[in-house]
């Protein structure tokens, strides 16, 4: 059995909810099509409030389902959507906000969820790097009316390709397991329209390996992040964390003075085969397939000075103290 709702598939979804404390996990071929599922099952239309400040598919996601983004920029300390910025960009026919959670640091979910209720405006989060983070003692991912995670190759817990939806209201599982085939309900019966968004057997199988390690990686993990801020305190700038939110060491990104300082360190890097990413580069209200134009001058700022660095539980030592020498001089 190597696809459509096969056992292992089922027995990661059990356990998944199992060590991240939520309910109604519903596992999916992608952090991307988590959100389009999201989207359709709670029949969203018109206008969607989000961040210009995360990976593409935030936005290509809703694009892609006739949804119109609107830019909240940035709070330039925590690199999060600027919550106090939302209720003036609301517009007529806006249905939800769509916040990230960036690089696993929460959102303001308070203000957030109140500005939604007193709009009637539903709240899908992005949380693709959040796995096991707690907020308020609680599994982040149990907030809003859908959460969404990726299990991507890069992601700190893994399944080749891969992602989930946690959907907070009962009534709306049945729907979006539909969605997830096709929109189909039993042999008779095709209810809905849906995509092809299941998880197949071996990336199921690959997050069953992984699962039982995930404590210690996180542990490792810490470590490496712990020596990065031990040893670059001084030289450059680190995002805000949000004091309510736990801390899963899946990113390790530091705020530089300029672009100009963010290449001179990626390519002395680069020449010792270190290869950092500019998460996220560029600020997507500068795509080009977005109308009206909207500018984001935060988000613009953050995003091309913004350098995240290796972090991986196998990362020794000396390799770290490597790139770190890198950046010392360098700065």
């Amino acid at each position: 059995w190597i696809t459509n709702s096969g056992p292992l598939v089922k027995e990661l979804e059990i356990r998944l909810q199992e060590y991240l404390g939520v309910k109604n996990l519903i596992l999916v071929s992608s952090g991307t099509t988590a959100l389009e599922v999201a989207y359709r099952t709670l029949s969203l239309s018109g206008s969607v409030i989000t961040t210009p400040f995360s990976f593409v598919a935030s936005i290509s996601s809703l694009v892609t389902n006739n949804l119109h983004p609107i830019f909240c920029d940035i709070d330039k300390e925590t690199c999060n959507m600027d919550e106090s910025r939302i209720e003036s960009i609301i517009q007529q026919d806006t249905s939800a906000i769509v916040p990230v959670h960036t690089f696993g640091n929460a959102c303001d979910i308070g203000r957030i969820q109140s500005i939604a209720t007193q709009n009637q405006l539903k709240v899908v989060y992005d949380a693709s790097h959040t796995f096991g983070v707690m907020y308020k003692n609680r599994g982040i991912l149990s907030y809003g009316d859908i959460s969404t995670i990726s299990f991507h190759a890069t992601k700190l817990f893994h399944t080749i390709e891969g992602g989930a939806l946690i959907i907070e209201d009962d009534s709306l599982v049945e729907k979006a397991r539909y969605l997830i085939n096709f929109g189909i309900k039993n042999q008779e019966e095709i209810p809905h329209l849906g995509i092809n968004a299941k998880m197949n057997e071996f990336e199921a199988a690959m997050g069953l390996c992984l699962l039982d390690d995930m404590d210690y990686i996180i542990s490792e993990r810490k470590k490496v992040y712990d020596c990065y801020i031990g040893h670059l305190n001084a030289y450059v700038a680190f995002p805000k964390r949000n004091k309510n939110s736990t801390n899963n060491y899946g990113y390790f990104p530091i705020l530089l003075k300029n672009e100009v300082a963010v290449k001179s360190i990626q390519q002395a890097l680069n020449a010792i085969n270190v290869f950092p990413r500019r998460y996220f580069y560029p600020s997507l209200d500068t795509l080009s397939y977005i109308e009206p134009k909207q500018v984001c001058t935060i988000s613009r700022d953050v995003s091309s000075r913004i350098l995240c660095l290796p972090i991986f539980h196998g990362l020794s030592e000396r390799e770290q103290l490597q790139i770190i020498n890198v950046i010392r001089d360098s700065v």
